[in-house]
């Protein structure tokens, strides 16, 4: 990632034009699930989410992402969408089984041929390529010899990391090994609202680890085989917690769950320990005898920078009867994935919604991003996702007209900015998403793209946001509240 300049100064007027220091990274983002179809051709095998989406009742309307955006046939068209947004970076996950369709053995040679020609079309329209290695399409095979929370699965991984580094090294210089880790084990293995679909307390801990060690084991192969200049990072979607209230109750509640949002992924990728706090909290679950020794030595390896994706901020309090679970925006399920959760009830944050229902907040990112500058000083961070999904349609006039989008961009762009001027190091903002999509359980029931899709024709058509950010990444300028994008 470009090294940004220095910004000093107050919290700027958020009605007013916003400048971003020259070498700031502007992006968009797409996961390969989410986007790419083709889920039986050229040798790809079935993902955990392929047959998560395949069963009955899993996901909205019985959507799958078989064709998804068809972006495996389209992809050159989309590169030209990329373009014309006069993006300077293009963050895209690699599908696991794609390239390596059992999740051990060799590679899929045209699963590899994919990705290669996708780098390739990004080099030659001067767009940095960011691999992500996983954006949760585990195979399914070694779900089925236990998944996440089989230690095995860290060391399939790391091999995996390895394939990929051979094949597209010599040309992508940025890497991301996991995307959230915090939804792949808890929403996959603890309330069992994302594939695959298990709800087990204790599992969803163990793989919690077996994520991080995973990690670890793939930064490790990364090093091994990339070009020195090479940058490695990790993406984690912290949470903002805030307590609803000043009750030494409500203050805890929020320290139980920012201990299993955020610093069960923190600890030992950046402290090389879990906290303490945390392993009490969840004694009554597991003794964390899956911790191995060297463990937390191999999960914490040097990173360049730290991906962080943000949407809104996560309010709590303590119900003192333990008996009243609240939304906390992850879909709705009988089953828990706070294992520290006893007693805590999630509230949303007042006044505008999204699509999904997560209050709008831009506050939250930025004092999210001064917890991460103040406790690593020394790591620079990239926002790698964020972004809103609303009910777009296109109108009258065959365009999609997206105000609220474009506010809700301006405000977290403004807080970014703001937490520039107070000096964290952050050297990238990634849009999410490039292209309306496979949106996981809500199917395709919502829309977080810049640019908007027919599903039936497959049509794309940029919306008006799409127009504005692009406005932004070719001058890194915010223009003035009120201004209508060109």
């Amino acid at each position: 990632m470009a090294t940004s300049a220095p910004i000093t100064g107050q919290a700027p007027d958020p009605t007013r034009a916003i400048s971003f220091p020259p070498g700031f990274l502007w992006g968009t983002a797409t996961a390969s699930y989410q986007i790419e179809g083709a889920a039986r051709e050229d040798g790809r095998t079935a993902s955990i989410w392929d047959v998560y989406s395949h069963t009955p009742g899993r996901v909205l309307n019985g959507d799958t992402g078989d064709v998804a955006d068809d972006h495996y046939h389209r992809w050159r068209e989309d590169l030209g969408i990329l373009a014309d947004l006069g993006v300077g970076a293009y963050r895209f996950s690699v599908a696991w089984p794609r390239v390596q369709p059992t999740g051990s053995g060799p590679a899929n040679a045209k699963g590899i041929d994919f990705y290669s020609r996708l780098v390739d079309g990004l080099l030659e329209k001067g767009i940095q390529p960011v691999a992500t290695l996983y954006h949760w399409d585990l195979p399914q095979e070694l779900e089925d010899a236990g998944g996440w929370p089989v230690r095995e699965t860290a060391y399939r991984f790391a091999e995996y990391a390895g394939i990929v580094a051979d094949a597209l090294g010599d040309r992508v210089r940025t890497w991301t090994t996991l995307n959230e880790p915090w939804c792949s084990a808890f929403l996959g293995y603890g309330s069992g609202v994302h594939a695959p679909g298990r709800t087990d307390a204790a599992d969803s801990l163990r793989a919690a680890h077996h994520l991080n060690l995973a990690h670890g084991l793939a930064v490790r192969e990364l090093r091994g085989r990339l070009p020195q200049e090479a940058q490695v990072s990790v993406t984690l979607n912290l949470h903002q917690v805030r307590p609803v209230g000043d009750s030494p109750q409500d203050v805890d509640a929020a320290r139980r769950i920012d201990g299993t949002a955020n610093r069960v992924f923190l600890g030992p990728l950046l402290d090389g320990a879990y906290p303490d706090d945390v392993l009490a909290d969840t004694a009554h679950l597991t003794d964390w005898s899956f911790v191995k020794d060297g463990d937390t030595e191999i999960i914490r390896q040097p990173l360049d920078f730290l991906g962080v994706n943000y949407y809104s901020p996560t309010l709590v309090s303590y119900n003192k009867d333990g008996a009243e679970q609240g939304s906390d925006g992850h879909g709705a399920s009988a089953h828990s994935p706070w294992p520290a959760g006893d007693g805590v009830v999630f509230h949303q944050a007042p006044g505008p919604k999204t699509a999904m229902g997560w209050g709008i907040d831009p506050t939250g990112l930025y004092d999210l991003l001064v917890r991460v500058g103040r406790e690593y000083p020394d790591l620079p961070v990239v926002i790698t996702e964020n972004g809103a999904a609303f009910d777009d349609r296109i109108g009258a006039d065959g365009l999609v007209d997206d105000p609220e989008r474009i506010a809700y961009l301006r405000g977290h762009l403004s807080e970014v900015h703001r937490a520039l001027a107070s000096g964290v190091d952050v050297r990238g903002y990634f849009l999410w998403s490039l292209l309306d999509n496979f949106e996981w359980g809500y199917g395709y029931s919502k829309r977080f793209g810049a640019v908007y899709v027919d599903y039936e024709t497959q049509r794309r058509v940029p919306k008006a946001s799409a127009r504005w950010y692009a406005q932004v990444a070719k001058t890194g300028t915010l223009p003035e509240a009120g201004d209508s994008p060109s």
